[in-house]
């Protein structure tokens, strides 16, 4: 993690955590989704976002390819560049709670320690770690952007779950494999899962 800039100081605001919660009547949180490409990170976060927003709760997707376009747009898929990319993620998911919004953060995010670093800067309390746990062979025989056919022909190195590794959650708060569980079903558990944590609680009896 970056070091603070000794001369940067930091402001507090007028406006605190407890008026944030009344405003929105839900606990902020960031819910992570990591997985291979093509295990449904995107379609569980936006499908549940879509819930989320349905029942007056603030929230966003930031979405790994879609950081990529404004952001991260001069990072590329080295190991350092994919660190630095969920570093920068991870603050502005934190940014996004501490103004009281709902973080869905879908992203391969393949090495435990770079999550353990999202963790850190998102803060314990409010970090959700999601497994979807999609088996690769699903995850290659959908093959939506082509990337697994390119990294087979050896076109793409560096792919995770073909040459590069990919490191499954010790403790994942909830596992979700997309290859037998439909997305409406996915979305079901994690309103399960975050009602009785305060995040969303309003959804809970209309979403079972």
């Amino acid at each position: 993690m970056l070091e603070p800039i000794a001369e940067v100081v930091t402001h507090a605001g007028h406006v605190n955590a407890d008026q944030r919660h009344a405003l929105f009547d839900h606990r902020p949180a960031t819910v992570w989704l990591t997985g291979l490409s093509g295990a449904g990170k995107s379609t569980i976060a936006y499908a549940l976002e879509e819930r989320l927003v349905r029942h007056g709760h603030a929230c966003y997707v930031l979405d790994g390819d879609n950081m990529r376009h404004g952001l991260n747009a001069d990072l590329g898929f080295s190991e350092a560049d994919r660190r630095e990319n969920l570093r920068r993620v991870s603050h502005v998911a934190r940014a996004m709670n501490d103004a009281g919004l709902i973080v869905i953060a879908a992203l391969v995010s393949p090495l435990e320690a770079d999550r353990a670093l999202a963790r850190a800067i998102v803060g314990e309390d409010r970090f959700i770690q999601v497994h979807v746990a999609t088996p690769l062979a699903c995850c290659e025989a959908r093959d939506p952007k082509g990337f697994y056919r390119r990294a087979r022909s050896g076109a793409m190195r560096g792919f995770t779950g073909i040459d590069s590794p990919y490191e499954p959650p010790a403790d994942p708060a909830v596992v979700l494999d997309t290859s037998w569980m439909s997305a409406d079903s996915c979305v079901r558990r994690l309103v399960q899962l975050l009602a009785p944590l305060g995040v969303a609680a309003s959804t809970s009896a209309r979403a079972a």
